[in-house]
């Protein structure tokens, strides 16, 4: 071999080696998406700013854990599986949203249960025809925040917290609506407690509850609080919580200056043991039943300043504040 061919082997050898060596890109701790010059496909984005990505999933996987994804501008950004800590906020940039058929959720949280803290803000999340769907699926995490989103039109529910370890559930000033499951369904997967916050959240038109705790297993506990909040014209109940299958699971579900109208049961407490609901302040109107108590089950406790009446019937007969059934 040459000296000029040894030199040119060496040089390629080298070239590999520092090639190799490269650090991977680094991820963002802030990234952005635009509908209007977005750009998924060029291996180079880094989604941040100035070049932006185009879907929601590709500014998610070249964000840091802990970090954020910004909408610059009003479209439609595509579904989305979270696996970390992150916040995807749109602040007045116009409809960010999402189209969901052919089964699946909209948004997936698969994050961790001792670190995931995840922020949506200003989302719409829309079903359409084709299959089934959910809204939002929350499966693992420490914490899902959900502010000024709008979640319809779902052949399921529109949101569902199926928590694999003891989490919480902040909602507020959001749209739940026109889904064939329930609005908002609390259904713990495994033993540990959940607590859940609605302020000024509307659940409308749903085939189901409007807002619905469910404890289906051992050791289960959850504790939520819905304020100024509207549960109307749902098939199911507006609130409800239910206990089955065990004695060793708990609900206190509170609803406070809140609206059932126009539902199936206003408030429904339909449970072997343990499931309180308690109400105060609150309209409880033109619904099949308004306080509705399954023969034997459940407790709902009202604090005595509640609007209860003009429905089918207003309470079980002998339904005082303090019945336990």
């Amino acid at each position: 071999m040459s000296k000029l061919q040894s030199s040119l082997v060496a040089l390629a050898a080298a070239l590999i080696t520092i090639v190799q060596a490269a650090p991977a890109q680094a991820l963002l701790s802030r990234t952005c998406v635009s509908a209007a010059k977005g750009n998924d496909v060029n291996a180079s984005n880094s989604c941040d700013c100035s070049t932006p990505c185009r879907s929601f999933q590709v500014a998610h996987d070249n964000t840091s854990d802990q970090g954020e994804v910004m909408v610059l501008d009003a479209g439609g950004y595509g579904a989305l599986t979270i696996t970390k800590s992150i916040s995807i906020a749109n602040d007045g940039a116009g409809e960010a949203s999402m189209l969901v058929s052919g089964g699946g959720a909209g948004i997936t949280v698969n994050a961790s249960n001792a670190t995931g803290y995840v922020n949506l803000r200003g989302i719409t999340i829309q079903g359409v025809s084709g299959g089934t769907s959910t809204g939002l699926r929350f499966n693992s995490g420490v914490a899902l925040t959900v502010s000024n989103c709008v979640i319809r039109n779902h052949t399921g529910n529109g949101i569902e917290f199926l928590s694999t370890a003891s989490s919480q559930l902040s909602v507020s000033n959001t749209l739940v609506s026109d889904n064939g499951g329930n609005g908002i369904l609390l259904q713990p997967a495994v033993a540990g407690t959940v607590k859940a916050a609605f302020n000024r959240v509307e659940s409308y038109n749903n085939s189901k509850a409007g807002f619905s705790a469910n404890a289906n297993g051992a050791n289960l506990t959850i504790k939520a609080a819905a304020v100024e909040s509207v549960a109307a014209n749902n098939g199911g109940a507006g609130f409800a919580s239910s206990v089955l299958g065990s004695n060793t699971s708990n609900i206190n579900f509170f609803v406070i200056r809140s609206v059932a109208s126009n539902n199936a049961s206003g408030i429904l407490s339909s449970t072997l043991i343990l499931s309180t609901i308690w109400v105060g302040n609150s309209v409880i109107t033109e619904n099949t039943v308004g306080f509705d108590i399954p023969i034997g089950q459940g407790t709902i406790k009202s604090y005595g300043d509640n609007y209860l009446d003009g429905n089918g019937m207003d309470a079980p007969f002998g339904f005082t504040s303090a019945t336990r059934r």
